[in-house]
């Protein structure tokens, strides 16, 4: 559900080809200069030429209107409110900028300000008193990017961070009972992905994409890699509303039906194991990236299941640049990651990039017109004629990329901290609503 941010209210045009976002008064840029339309409007124009997820929407033109950002669209699009909640359209202060449009400083509203930042290692800010919206109780803030799990782990163990994100499985064990720190967890729309070239005879039909998918132990593997009860027997998690399908029959583990599946589908077991058809062995390359740790993981443990009905599986842990450049150039043949449908906080907009017809994250050599009508539909105009769990149930039935499982946020917060709270959008630290005793 949107909030109101720095825009107090929102309207439309009847036609859908306008819209208005009026600001709230007296909000000033920590640079002291007051957030004006003018300012706004420029700061969301530069944004709107950067090749960002704003550019991809079907804005025409950013202007100020008295107290207003107006907004002029080439067709309707409902979704927009939701792209300007993305992070890439933070609104700076002209003081920004340079002639050029360049960002030269990071000059927002935001209830801290920067004081240093050393990108991508660290930053510090203090309190900005000045914030339009409730006063932060702490004074200042220090960020530092530790890449390492266990590092960060140890840091929340020792006391030499309040805060720490992104804990793994054996951190969450280690921390569990600690007396120092606290373990929170949240269910994000982030989703474990399987992603397939459905141009490769291997994947070209939906029957042999859902006996792949019957040959994980989703499980198995959620339980042993990410240590939580995460196995997604759909594509979206629960947490996601209306595209969640209560009640679906969810996709399941069967080695001996996957075999079956395959051989309806002409595939059969050569003398050493590996399925060949007409003279194809079924040998595809899995790539994967090491910087979330537990995907090269999870592709070892594919590969072994997979090999169960006959696949053999070449990993390919490399740079996660890869899996767009393969897919952009038709050398991918599958690809595992995590993709999360929250960027723009709600899912349409990934959609939008990935599925309406296709994408470097999404699907790759597969076209429903029916999903792609109905995800643009819904792009354009909410009006409830196009229901969101029969976008999803497409998915169900053609799996043109296989979920395997659904991601939580697990963080390590000091006990000494109050007011904390995780959240699944990934949008905010919470800092404002934390008090330290």
């Amino acid at each position: 559900r949107l909030l109101p941010g720095l825009a107090a209210s929102w309207q439309t045009s009847e036609d859908g080809l306008s819209w208005d976002f009026t600001l709230r008064d007296d909000v000033m840029f920590h640079d002291g200069t007051a957030l004006t339309a003018p300012a706004a409007a420029a700061s969301l124009q530069g944004t709107l030429h950067q090749q960002g997820l704003l550019k991809k929407t079907p804005i025409t033109a950013i202007s100020a209107e008295g107290n207003a950002v107006r907004v002029r669209l080439r067709e309707p699009f409902s979704a927009l409110p939701a792209f300007f909640a993305e992070n890439r359209t933070v609104i700076l202060a002209p003081s920004a900028y340079d002639a050029e449009g360049n960002v030269l400083a990071v000059v927002g509203t935001g209830p801290f300000t920067l004081t240093g930042f050393e990108p991508p290692l660290r930053l510090d800010a203090r309190r900005y008193d000045a914030y339009w919206g409730k006063p932060p109780a702490i004074k200042a803030v220090k960020y530092s990017a530790v890449s390492r799990a266990e590092t960060r782990a140890l840091m929340a163990e020792s006391g030499d961070a309040d805060l720490a994100y992104n804990l793994d499985p054996s951190a969450v064990k280690q921390l569990a009972d600690h007396d120092r720190v606290a373990v929170e967890t949240v269910a994000l729309p982030r989703v474990l992905l399987l992603k397939l070239n459905n141009n490769l005879p291997f994947f070209d039909t939906p029957e042999e994409r859902h006996a792949l998918s019957m040959a994980v132990d989703r499980v198995a593997l959620a339980e042993a890699v990410l240590r939580y009860p995460s196995a997604a027997n759909q594509f979206f998690p629960s947490g996601m509303g209306e595209w969640h399908i209560d009640g679906i029959e969810g996709l399941t583990y069967d080695v001996e039906a996957a075999k079956a599946a395959y051989a309806r589908a002409g595939w059969k077991p050569g003398d050493d194991g590996v399925l060949t058809q007409d003279g194809v062995r079924f040998e595809v390359e899995l790539l994967t990236y090491p910087d979330r740790p537990e995907l090269p993981l999870t592709a070892a443990v594919l590969e072994q299941m997979l090999g169960e009905v006959g696949i053999k599986v070449a990993i390919n842990s490399t740079n996660f640049s890869e899996i767009p450049a393969k897919s952009g150039n038709g050398e991918l043949n599958m690809a595992l990651f995590a993709r999360n449908f929250a960027l723009v906080p709600d899912p349409i907009g990934t959609l939008l990039q990935d599925y309406a017809p296709t994408g470097d994250w999404g699907a790759m050599g597969w076209d429903n017109p029916a999903f792609t009508a109905g995800v643009q539909a819904l792009a354009r105009e909410d009006d409830g004629s196009v229901k969101r769990a029969e976008l999803a149930e497409i998915l169900q039935a053609e799996l043109p990329v296989v979920p395997l499982a659904w991601y939580q946020q697990n963080a390590a917060v000091a006990r000494h901290v109050r007011g904390f709270s995780l959240d699944p959008f990934e949008r905010t630290f919470s800092l404002e609503e934390i008090t330290i005793e």
